[in-house]
């Protein structure tokens, strides 16, 4: 069984899952509506309150996740917290309370793991389609063929920020709509052309927004009774007949959802203006079926950031040659130094494939380069967190250890560091090392037997230890070379 845990703008949902052989079947759903997104200040923070009540509801949700037997968890958090300028300081809280790490993703990986919950549903090998989403904080759109991305991007305007935008205090008028609409239209209209009629056969909308407001539509016999412009066109006549989101009385409709369905509405008319799209099939399939998915797919070892890896590296023309022998002799290394445990062993293979990717901008510094594409790159599969530890290692692979001292307390990083560092040394000096007749031990100090005359056919191999141990003393580790 896994569990797919979903820190949106609007909600917090929680989905049990337990995988059959071909489908995952949900057992256990559950959702609080905390409307995250409202509780940032104008500053941009998120307040006290907005803070207490999202604790309050990942200490349920922990409750509810005790009671399974999981083989994964994975805890994904969306827009509001990756624009809330106090999220760093909100994160470890959080983790402590639900009891398992909180993966900030980007929007991109959001609309890819959106994809995969409505490609699992669907089982059409070859439809092309587009879905969107639409939640609180922002939008994504997703082009694709069966179960394959073709294209994704991620837009920051949702239901929350809309509605707050242009009926804060409840009243709905005509202007409003029009104006909250035009306000849509401009985050798509640049965008646009590709996601346009032409190029899918069928659109999904998978956001609870897009499906409350088809369930509106259907139990009002508005428009067609479709998920149409026609029936957009019509639910927005009786918004505007009520005037305030108070008074707003539909069969469907809870009134909890009123106030945040508005604006949703008026995002949704505007992508259809937009894109052009005529009718859009509500799926009951996202991001949290797309998690259990893509947790189950790395249970088999079928892990998508290897792909990511691989194809990041081709596009920036990395030797594929020296970059795989770097990886395996960083992660022998880093197993020869014996980490409390395997955690970042993967970690420190993808960042010495990727080690030299700063090279397509230039040979000085290549290494900063490299950190700085690894950490804000689009890489499919990866949480923030994941791509900032891999820059730190990349960032880590040469010259003074100042620069990441912080990353260092930790002893396990320390020895990855220390690994790539090796590699990266030992294929510069063009040593070809046989790791059975090499030691490496890091305790107190670093200790490093290396055969004498490895270091004798290599004239460049002395000066470079001399540096690398002059590298660790600086930030107070001694580190012991003998020449066996």
């Amino acid at each position: 069984m896994f569990a797919a845990v979903d820190l949106g703008s609007n909600s917090f949902r929680l989905h049990i899952g337990k995988y059959n052989g071909d489908a995952i079947r949900v057992i256990k759903s559950a959702r609080d509506p905390i409307r995250l997104a409202a509780g940032l200040d104008s500053k941009g923070y998120l307040t006290e309150q907005a803070m207490q009540v999202a604790l309050d509801s990942l200490a349920r949700f922990r409750s509810i996740l005790a009671d399974y037997q999981l083989e994964a968890v994975r805890v994904v958090a969306t827009n509001t917290l990756r624009v809330a300028k106090n999220a760093a300081e909100f994160l470890p809280i959080a983790e402590q309370v639900i009891g398992y790490p909180i993966e900030i993703i980007s929007g991109e990986e959001e609309g890819r793991l959106i994809y995969m919950g409505v490609a699992s549903m669907l089982r059409l090998p070859n439809e092309k389609r587009l879905v969107l989403d639409i939640g609180g904080g922002s939008t994504e759109l997703i082009l694709g063929r069966g179960q394959q991305i073709e294209r994704v991007e991620s837009f920051g305007i949702g239901t929350v920020n809309q509605s707050l935008a242009f009926f804060a205090d409840g009243q709905i008028t005509a202007a409003a709509y029009d104006a909250a609409v035009l306000s849509a239209r401009s985050h798509f209209e640049d965008a646009a052309p590709p996601y346009r009629p032409q190029n899918w056969n069928h659109a999904y909308g998978s956001s609870g927004t897009i499906r409350a407001i088809a369930e509106t539509i259907d139990k009002n016999g508005l428009g067609d009774h479709r998920l149409s412009y026609t029936s957009l066109e019509a639910l927005r006549a009786r918004f505007v007949e009520f005037g305030h989101v108070s008074r707003i009385d539909l069969l469907g409709m809870k009134p909890e959802r009123a106030a945040v369905m508005v604006g949703g509405l008026a995002v949704l008319i505007g992508l259809m203006q937009e894109l052009g799209i005529e009718v859009i099939q509500p799926i009951e399939a996202g991001l949290r079926m797309g998690v259990m998915w893509d947790l189950q797919l790395r249970g088999t070892r079928l892990d998508r950031r290897d792909q990511a890896v691989h194809d990041f590296s081709q596009r920036f023309h990395v030797d594929q040659l020296r970059a795989s022998r770097v990886a395996e002799t960083a992660t022998s290394l880093f197993e020869m130094l014996k980490p409390s445990n395997d955690g970042l062993s993967q970690y420190l293979h993808w960042s010495a494939l990727l080690h030299e990717v700063g090279l397509v901008v230039s040979q000085s510094g290549y290494h900063k380069h490299a950190a700085y594409l690894i950490e804000n790159a689009d890489l499919s599969g990866f949480t923030t967190r994941e791509q900032r530890a891999m820059s730190m290692l990349i960032l880590g692979q040469k010259g003074n250890l100042r620069k990441i001292s912080d990353a260092l307390l930790d002893p396990d990083f320390s020895k990855a560091v220390l690994a790539l560092r090796l590699a990266v040394m030992f294929l510069h000096s063009r040593i070809e090392i046989d790791l059975d007749e090499l030691r490496l031990k890091m305790k107190s100090k670093i200790e490093l037997d290396i055969k004498r005359d490895w270091i004798e056919d290599h004239p460049t191999a002395t000066y470079w230890m001399t540096k690398e141990q002059d590298w660790w003393r600086e930030i107070g580790v001694d580190f012991a070379i003998r020449r066996t």
